[in-house]
């Protein structure tokens, strides 16, 4: 969070980072205009970052992540759906505070938008908080850790792939997008730690049916590989 506030700071006191923002922004436009056989793709990830797309990922994600945790009879289950819930109602809320106090015009543009900022950036926003939640929710549910680090890299490459395409298609400014991306991390990183407590509860259970298991230790070890089972 720190960064963001960093970035907010320079970009609404028109600090040194913004002239390298506009040089960094003008190699952006050389090179696409050299290569625009790349501009078809760039507007299909932009439209990735639309509420329209992102949301309804979301939603099932948070749909799917509650039904797994509850028939796996995990404690809290609810927790880490209603987490990720709070922190996508909570990002429209900091975007749109931040656009209306920074008033950044768009890139090309001398007076900004009297409707409408762009700093931060809503849709690279939108699409690294929606899909990252999504994935924040359904990987304790996912077995193979091979499948896990494939979820979480390929969720993290799709959010630096949308940012990139809005700069790429001229829709923002790198700052803005960079800025975006500094709060979807601390926004994930707060839904993290709220998905940690199921975590923490079904250990102590494990503990408990280790204590109350017989002698032997076989029913107290079944116990704990059907926690982890069905936490993925």
């Amino acid at each position: 969070m720190t960064a963001f506030c960093l970035l907010t700071w320079q970009v609404s006191a028109g600090g040194r980072l913004v002239a390298d923002d506009g040089r960094l922004l003008r190699h952006v436009r050389n090179t696409a205009a050299d290569h625009p056989g790349y501009d078809t793709l760039a507007h299909v990830l932009c439209d990735l970052g639309d509420i329209a797309v992102a949301v309804p990922v979301l939603l099932v994600a948070l749909v799917l992540a509650a039904h797994l945790g509850r028939r796996a009879g995990l404690p809290r289950w609810w927790v880490p759906p209603a987490a990720a819930a709070l922190a996508m109602c909570l990002l429209p809320v900091v975007v749109g505070a931040v656009k209306s106090a920074v008033d950044r015009p768009a890139p090309g543009r001398i007076h900004p938008d009297p409707d409408y900022g762009y700093f931060p950036s809503g849709h690279t926003a939108t699409s690294s908080v929606g899909f990252g939640l999504a994935a924040l929710v359904l990987l304790p549910f996912v077995r193979r850790a091979a499948a896990r680090v494939a979820l979480a890299a390929g969720t993290a490459l799709l959010a630096l792939l949308v940012g990139a395409a809005l700069v790429w298609c001229d829709y923002h400014w790198p700052l803005d997008v960079l800025a975006s991306w500094c709060l979807a991390v601390a926004l994930l990183s707060a839904a993290a730690a709220a998905r940690l407590v199921p975590g923490a509860a079904a250990r102590d259970g494990d503990a408990e049916s280790s204590r109350d298991g017989d002698g032997d230790g076989h029913e107290g070890h079944g116990a704990r590989g059907d926690s982890t089972d069905a936490a993925g």
